[in-house]
């Protein structure tokens, strides 16, 4: 996400790792527009929430938000591969990188149980939008003809 940052060429000589705070770092960031994408997209993903909750009121509404709450994920997830900081680092430990995953690549992982979730939703909205028939007006005798019940 770096084609969002003020600078991202310095990007790397700011990076703080989890649960380290440096207030100057911290400015930095904040001055580079590195939270900026995370804002954006949690708000994104609050407004597919309260869409998908509007289903209960409208299916067609929550089959929309269902939708993007199933393709959300996919660009969270592919995080687990273009983010170096997803996997345990190598600090002398033996076991680092595939299949350690560091905090950041545990929070990415629940973007499965979204992708899950969410399918179900629209599986379910489908399901009822189909099933929805309006009623239909009796059918009209053709003109000049009486209508006669059927005879058995």
């Amino acid at each position: 996400m770096s084609f969002f940052y003020e600078r991202p060429d310095e990007y790397k000589a700011h990076l703080t790792h989890e649960g380290e705070l440096k207030p100057a770092e911290r400015a930095w960031q904040t001055a580079n527009n590195t939270y900026g994408f995370s804002r954006g997209l949690g708000t994104l993903e609050i407004i597919i929430g309260l869409l998908t909750l509007a289903g209960l009121v409208s299916r067609r509404v929550g089959f929309v938000g269902a939708a993007l709450a199933f393709l959300t994920p996919f660009v969270t997830l592919s995080f687990l591969f273009t983010t170096p900081e997803a996997w345990v680092a190598a600090l002398g430990d033996a076991q680092h990188g595939f299949p350690y995953l560091s905090g950041a690549g545990r929070l990415v992982l629940k973007d499965v149980i979204i992708l899950a979730g969410a399918l179900l939703v629209m599986a379910d909205s489908a399901r009822a939008m189909l099933e929805y028939q309006p009623t239909a007006a009796p059918a009209e005798a053709p003109r000049g003809r009486p209508a006669t019940a059927p005879t058995h």
